[in-house]
């Protein structure tokens, strides 16, 4: 059975991609997801805070060691051990590719148009086959129309494109009011692919302290609706290589997002449940169905049920809303 596909310009042997995951810090566990089939790895994400407080932190050191002290005012230079979280990623990320066969995807997580999107050079630099960059920004200002943040997305997209010339994917939320409008500027401003969707992970209340709590969930298959949805909508509509994740955790959610239109899936919090295994469990379990229905390659599935090709077009759309709805009928036990 042919599994390869393509995804950004990049030949992969199978649709399974490893996630932004903290998997990707140890060689160890990287080897042991290539070893179980997986296709591609995405790092764990460099993030815009991060850069720009160390850099903060050494502007600080040259130039503010001055204040109050008149025998320090002469340049210092920078202490021979200092290490910033950009080097460690380069390091890692230099030490997966000589570790790996699979491409190696560097992960960049911010919104502002800062010179942190000038990074994305060095990581082109240092061996990623492709970048990733995840749009994560909470829209909360008062003063700042859906129009304004859209056009955030795409000047940081433009900016990081004057840095690097490998495929870049933008991975961004469904919390748009037209969504496939800005995956359309997105492919224009030099996108070569769309992974839908990032997660925002909300806060919790503390009902016995009245504080405000971080709370952490992985990712269940129930999430996976929304995206095989925008999948189905935007396959054949934008030029761009769509990626899956958040909510792929077997092969049924595989094939799901794969007939949608989706040209890869991207997991991680099954990986993170159940280890490697669960990437060659779901590869023979693809193999399997696509023998059994007499397919000769994963070609041939993917899109096959997108909007544009599917029997019900409309059960992608407002259309099929009404019906839903109406379809449902309560228990006869809860109302007699």
């Amino acid at each position: 059975m042919d599994l390869s596909t393509t995804y950004m310009g990049l030949e992969l042997k199978n649709p399974l991609v490893a996630s932004a995951s903290p998997l990707s810090r140890s060689l160890d566990s990287a080897r042991r997801l290539e070893d179980a089939g997986m296709s591609a790895i995405v790092m764990y994400s460099l993030f815009e805070e991060e850069l720009l407080n160390e850099q903060e932190a050494l502007d600080f050191f040259m130039h503010g060691r001055d204040t109050g002290n008149p025998e320090a005012t002469s340049a210092l230079p920078v202490p021979g051990g200092y290490h910033t979280g950009l080097d460690d990623y380069l390091e890692q990320l230099h030490k997966l590719k000589q570790t790996l066969e699979v491409p190696v995807i560097a992960s960049l997580n911010g919104i502002s148009t800062g010179g942190w999107v000038e990074h994305g050079r060095q990581l082109q630099e240092a061996g990623a086959d492709a970048l990733e960059l995840n749009a994560y920004f909470i829209a909360a200002d008062t003063g700042r129309s859906g129009a304004e943040v859209e056009d955030n997305y795409v000047e940081l997209l433009s900016e990081l494109r004057k840095s690097v010339t490998i495929p870049v994917a933008m991975k961004i939320s469904p919390q748009f009011s037209s969504l496939a409008a800005l995956a359309q500027r997105l492919a224009t401003a030099g996108a070569d692919g769309l992974v839908l969707f990032n997660r925002f992970y909300q806060p919790d209340i503390d009902l016995e302290t009245l504080e405000v709590v971080p709370s952490l969930q992985l990712s269940t298959p129930e999430e996976l609706r929304l995206r095989t949805r925008w999948i189905a909508l935007l396959h054949g509509r934008v030029d761009l290589s769509l990626a899956a994740t958040g909510g792929v955790h077997g092969p049924q959610e595989v094939l799901k997002v794969l007939l949608a239109g989706a040209d890869v899936a991207q997991m991680c919090s099954a990986l993170l449940q159940h280890g490697p295994g669960r990437l060659s469990d779901t590869l023979e379990s693809l193999v399997r169905w696509l023998e059994e229905r007499e397919y000769d390659s994963l070609h041939q599935l993917i899109g096959s049920v997108s909007q544009q090709k599917s029997r019900d077009p409309a059960a992608f759309e407002r259309a099929n809303y009404v019906r839903v709805l109406d379809s449902y009928t309560p228990p006869s036990s809860v109302w007699s």
